[in-house]
């Protein structure tokens, strides 16, 4: 995101109020995910503790195997001890024993030298090479070994040890009674199909930490055993419930009870969805405090939006209306708002009566002032033209030609001001004069006055847009009135009519140039050379110098060119003076000094 839209987004009234909630909410969501975590832990901890009991629960068939046989193996290790020395009666009970019970895949008395005569299938065996004999028949107690391999059933098998005494207290062998792990795993798979969990795993394993039984047999079941540590590291002497990962990339809670300690374990394999209850438990702990203070958040800032954002925006929008130029403050929505909010409308209300009140007095008071001064400029128009008036009727008493020219030019000055006038009469300001409009009137006006029928100009202008202020119109005016006619008066062509060019246009943005040309006959000298003593070419310098330009003439291919470079004063310039009373800069009644002092 661009600085300017992130420094746009968080100058926001709805932003900040949101950041500081955040800010306020903060220690509180804090504090509920640290609770919520501890809660979540604690929860964690007693599902597993259920997990543990749940686990010995579905173990206990296989523990009930194992009781049943450990008290066999007691009752006929006694029975066995009376009739150790008699080989068809030991045979008989255990033969009987084995029918009664084919759960077992070995009754057998084992000798203390291995060599086995008795077995409840009637067959002999040699065990005296054999390690589990060889440790068992050194335990004093009850003893268990499992073997991933029986020797005689060839399958992986616990078997349940008792020794034999004799009755003068000497141990003469043992009973071993074998279970088939298969019995057990058929035993798990029932267990676990009673809990009522599909996703359950059983599993028994040695202190090795070999796998012996799953309840659906090793290959499809070892993805659901942990992914990471031994099994051995589970075979402890206390039962103990953990959550982990699983070899399926999932995680479980696994349960690991001692079945025979060091010898035999129960590990279960539960989804870590059986220790949550509702679809709330799935989620992380941090989840209910993010939602909670993302609504609180929410909420702060629907409030915010209903009790101020929208009341500013409304505010925001009539004030931007009303800086724009709109005079319609559209009241709507106040009812809703807060006493604060309603009291700064009622304060911008007044604020924009006030402001419009005095509008109006001030263009009252633009208008009357406009109204008097175009009625100024069109009662000297008036006069100035009734001069002219006069001035013609004089001349027609003249019977000099040299004094008729002499008012003959007066009286083109005379009429070009009354040309002035009456563009500041037509006028949209006071400040201001459209200069195109000006400059084609006196151009029309001189040509008019200078043609006759035996006497024609081909006139070309081009004059751009151009708003002058008073000071610049009144001098430029004059400057062009003298121009022309001296141009007009020494105009000519060789081979026929007379061209006579004006322009006034853009040099940049704070400057314009006004340019004026004519064609010349061959041997009429031009206009400078021919008054440079005369009054109308103190004129012109004079206005040129009023205007603050620079003029500059010459005569090139056949034609007479005048030029001046002035600055064009803003019209900014011009209101701070009308409004401060100044007058204007180069005053026209100095300049007409200066132009009488030349001609005197």
């Amino acid at each position: 995101m661009p600085a300017r839209h992130l420094r746009r987004l968080t100058d926001r009234l709805g932003f900040r109020i949101t950041f500081l909630l955040a800010l306020a909410l903060l220690p509180l969501a804090v504090l509920s995910a640290v609770q919520t975590v501890s809660l979540a832990r604690e929860a964690q901890s007693r599902s597993e503790a259920a997990i543990l009991g749940n686990t010995v629960r579905v173990a206990a068939p296989v523990l009930q195997h194992i009781l049943r046989a450990q008290g066999a193996a007691k009752t006929l290790a006694s029975t066995i001890a009376e009739v150790a020395g008699d080989a068809a009666q030991c045979r008989e009970v255990m033969a009987r024993f084995a029918r009664n019970n084919p759960f077992y895949s070995l009754v057998a008395f084992v000798p203390d030298s291995g060599k086995v005569t008795c077995s409840g299938d009637g067959k002999s065996y040699d065990f005296s090479h054999d390690d589990g004999f060889l440790s068992a028949i050194k335990t004093p107690r009850t003893s268990f070994e499992v073997s991933t391999m029986g020797a005689v059933s060839g399958v992986a098998v616990l078997s349940v040890i008792y020794p034999v005494i004799d009755g003068l207290g000497h141990r003469v062998g043992i009973v071993s009674l074998s279970i088939p792990q298969h019995a057990l795993e058929a035993a798990l798979a029932g267990a676990a199909a009673a809990s009522g969990n599909p996703h359950l795993r059983l599993f028994t394993f040695d202190g090795k930490g070999n796998v012996l039984t799953s309840t659906n047999g090793i290959d499809q079941d070892r993805p659901y055993l942990p992914l990471s540590g031994a099994l051995s590291a589970l075979a402890g002497v206390k039962s103990t419930a953990f959550t982990s990962w699983a070899q399926d990339g999932h995680r479980r809670i696994f349960a690991v009870v001692p079945i025979v300690v060091g010898k035999l374990y129960a590990l279960s394999s539960w989804p870590e969805t059986a220790a949550r209850v509702g679809m709330i438990n799935r989620l992380p702990p941090v989840v209910l405090p993010a939602l909670m203070a993302i609504v609180s958040l929410f909420a702060a800032w629907m409030a915010a939006e209903s009790l101020v954002l929208r009341h500013v925006r409304r505010l925001r929008h009539n004030i931007r209306a009303f800086a724009s130029g709109s005079r319609l403050v559209p009241p709507g929505g106040r009812d809703r708002a807060p006493l604060e909010i309603r009291d700064l409308e009622d304060n911008f209300t007044r604020m924009t009566e006030t402001i419009l009140r005095d509008e109006a007095e001030l263009e009252n008071a633009v208008h009357q002032k406009e109204v008097l001064l175009r009625e100024v400029h069109h009662r000297i128009k008036n006069n100035l033209q009734l001069i002219a008036s006069i001035m013609n009727m004089q001349m027609r008493r003249e019977t000099s030609g040299h004094v008729k020219a002499m008012m003959k030019n007066l009286q083109d000055r005379v009429m070009s001001l009354a040309t002035i006038h009456r563009g500041l009469y037509q006028t949209t300001g006071v400040t201001d004069v459209h200069a195109d409009e000006l400059l084609r009137d006196i151009v029309g006006q001189v040509v008019s006055f200078s043609t006759g029928p035996g006497r024609r100009f081909k006139v070309k202008t081009d004059f751009a847009d151009l708003m002058l202020t008073p000071d610049q119109a009144v001098p430029l005016s004059l400057l062009l009135t003298e121009a022309l006619t001296n141009a007009m008066k020494y105009g000519g062509s060789a081979d026929g009519v007379p061209e006579l060019s004006v322009s006034l246009l853009r040099d940049g943005e704070e400057s314009a140039v006004l340019r004026l040309s004519n064609s010349l006959a061959p041997d009429a000298p031009p206009p400078d050379e021919a008054e440079s003593s005369g009054f109308g070419s103190q004129l012109i310098n004079a206005f040129a110098r009023q205007l603050g330009g620079e003029l500059t003439t010459r005569r090139e291919d056949g034609r007479y060119r005048l030029e001046l470079r002035f600055t064009v004063t803003p019209l900014s310039d011009a209101e701070a003076r009308r409004d401060a009373g100044e007058p204007a800069p180069g005053d026209l009644g100095a300049e007409d000094g200066e132009a009488d002092e030349g001609a005197g």
